[in-house]
């Protein structure tokens, strides 16, 4: 499922326009992402918590030559999902 069929199936879900889906996504990610970038930790209960995890520099592989290269440390966003929501699907 791309993100054009998600949003179809968002507005079937809700009853409304495929416009007013894409709008209520858009603003739930933009939202997600701000809280993020500001260093905020997001939990949404019963389904997931997000927050920003900070990678060391760490050596690897480039994998066309076989040489050893370092990874530069960076943020990366972080999901984990609720144990109620995991159930769901066992």
């Amino acid at each position: 499922m791309n993100k054009s069929e998600f949003i179809r199936q968002y507005a079937d879900n809700l009853g409304v326009t495929i416009k007013e889906a894409e709008a209520n996504f858009a603003a739930f990610v933009e939202t997600l992402t701000n809280c993020l970038k500001n260093g905020e930790y997001v939990h949404i209960s019963g389904f997931a918590t997000f927050d920003i995890t900070e990678k060391k520099e760490r050596e690897g592989v480039n994998p066309k030559t076989k040489e050893k290269i370092t990874i530069a440390s960076c943020k990366a966003p972080n999901v984990k999902f609720s144990k109620a929501y995991k159930e769901l699907f066992n």
